[in-house]
């Protein structure tokens, strides 16, 4: 797993874009909300997404994630290195960001895109 696959995977969703912001930080987002984070350069931590409650509870008693800094009131989780989780997951829980954003978008937002 490297950077452009995880890329090549969120931007195959729909209506996703791209941008480069908080530094060197790959953002991804589906009608102007963040999904996905993605460090292009070395950094604490190398993934950031969205989960649900429960799987954020177990997600962060693994070794290698933590609450993602900044975001971890909102069930955000941060993979400090690449092999935290498998390929397998990483795709399972990026779709569930990407989903659990979507869903919560305003109704108008959501309707332009679908």
């Amino acid at each position: 797993m490297n950077i452009e696959w995880v890329r090549r995977y969120c931007m195959s969703m729909p209506h996703a874009t791209e941008t480069v912001q908080w530094g060197a930080n790959l953002v991804f987002k589906i009608g102007g909300k963040v999904f996905a984070v993605l460090a292009l350069e070395p950094a604490d931590v190398w993934l950031v997404f969205k989960c649900q409650p429960e799987e954020f509870a177990e997600l962060v008693e693994q070794t290698g994630i933590i609450q993602a800094p900044y975001f971890a009131r909102n069930q955000w989780v941060a993979l400090e290195t690449e092999d935290a989780l498998s390929a397998a997951e990483v795709k399972r829980l990026v779709k569930a960001s990407y989903n659990l954003v979507l869903e919560k978008l305003p109704k108008k937002t959501r309707a332009a895109l679908l």
